[in-house]
């Protein structure tokens, strides 16, 4: 492992990383704290190289987020990339659940089709491409579930070595998805909290790459593509708002780099947007410091079915904060209960099953109109972010056979299920 840029990022736009606080600057390295002032590190680009991209470049580009690599740090280099096949993802028009919360214009943009079913494949197809590009030959994460999915099963398809920590109270799905790929799975005794600070203390001991430790700065990149496709499949022009669930807030700040990058480049007309953030009561240290007021967020235990946004102590909850505050926007927090009747209304509107992350949007969407904070008439744009069948004990007691009948027409006739 080399502590600088090898030749695999001789053709990344990335210039080197840069401080998120004080602007302090480092060449490209698998590393993720400012040795100035100890803030993250996020990406800086070449604007020379980054304006060689075009509209007709990305569309010509694969049905994959690599139609976008001329934006994103790693994986120009085919022999150290790494794809499953993540993006392109459907952006579904939304009619019955517009109708049922009373808007004019509502899409889904649906990441439950991606390769392991959740946002996270994008971020680990990238982060996983710098790893390899720096000589790695192990991964590793702390997960909530769908990125230990998503590592596993990346390391696998190009013969990486992974080990993956998880919660040991995760959703069986989100264990057995994992597990399947035959790596490493650790299960800790604790939230994810504890996992992450067990993994940054891994992270000082072991030559790994931890995508959500060391090689942060890249893995939180490939979020950004989640926005470069919503405006590309509404025909290169951005959507008046956006509603995007927030665990670490990380997703939501890179939806909004996203935008001001297409606008700089002259590839979408720039327009403004509003960004709003859910999370679930039980884990809404954002939401909170939102609706107080603060300017900094306040750590939480997590108590709430929605696993996969639940991480008391965000690490971007800061940025997500001017993100939201900066476009106009707001968040909201929803209960368990609200989260479970947003998993049952998108999926009774639109037939889209997703996961508890999904509830969240969906129900804090349904909230944030109520209060007035969302606009009705204004074009907006839901993310979903996994499959619900990763999820499924959040709907298992609700969602249950209509009857149960005796193997005649008699009992059918009977049960009134003819109608």
């Amino acid at each position: 492992m080399t502590s600088l840029a090898p030749a695999a990022f001789a053709g990344s736009p990335a210039s080197g990383l840069i401080c998120r606080e004080c602007g302090h600057r480092t060449p490209l390295a698998p590393v993720h704290v400012c040795t100035e002032c100890f803030a993250p590190l996020e990406v800086e680009y070449d604007e020379a190289k980054l304006k060689l991209v075009t509209r007709a470049s990305i569309e010509a580009g694969p049905q994959t987020i690599w139609r976008y690599a001329g934006l994103l740090p790693a994986g120009q280099d085919v022999e150290t990339r790494v794809d499953l096949g993540a993006g392109m993802t459907k952006l579904r028009e939304a009619p019955n659940l517009a109708k049922a919360l009373g808007m004019r214009k509502l899409w889904v943009k649906d990441d439950s089709g991606n390769p392991t079913h959740s946002f996270k494949d994008r971020v680990v197809s990238v982060a996983l491409s710098a790893a390899r590009a720096f000589g790695y030959d192990t991964v590793s994460c702390a997960s909530t579930g769908n990125l230990a999915n998503s590592v596993a099963a990346h390391a696998t398809h190009v013969g990486l070595r992974a080990v993956v920590f998880i919660p040991s109270d995760l959703e069986q799905g989100k264990v057995v998805q994992t597990a399947v790929y035959g790596q490493t799975l650790v299960a800790v005794d604790g939230t994810y909290d504890d996992v992450n600070r067990l993994c940054s203390e891994i992270a000082e001991q072991e030559e790994w790459a931890f995508v959500n430790v060391n090689v942060r700065p890249y893995y939180a990149e490939g979020s950004k593509t989640l926005g470069y496709e919503v405006a590309e499949q509404l025909g290169w022009r951005l959507p008046q708002q956006v509603v995007i669930p927030m665990a670490s807030g990380s997703l939501l700040t890179k939806v909004d780099k996203a935008f001001r990058e297409l606008s700089k480049l002259g590839l979408v007309d720039a327009s403004p947007y509003k960004v709003f953030g859910a999370q679930a009561t039980g884990c809404s240290p954002i939401a909170t410091a939102f609706e107080n007021g603060w300017d900094t967020v306040k750590p939480v235990k997590p108590n709430t079915i929605a696993k996969s946004l639940a991480i008391g102590n965000p690490a971007d909850g800061p940025y997500a904060l001017d993100v939201v505050r900066r476009t106009g926007g707001a968040m909201g927090h929803v209960s368990d209960e609200e989260v479970v009747e947003g998993i049952s209304l998108l999926a009774e509107t639109e037939g889209v099953f997703a996961e508890t992350a999904g509830g969240v949007t969906v129900a804090t969407l349904r909230q944030l109109l109520k209060t007035g904070r969302v606009d009705p008439d204004a074009e907006t744009v839901l993310y979903n972010t996994g499959d619900g069948l990763k999820t499924i004990e959040a709907t298992a007691l609700t969602s249950v056979p209509t009857v149960t009948i005796a193997p005649s027409y008699s009992a059918f006739a009977k049960s009134g299920a003819a109608g």
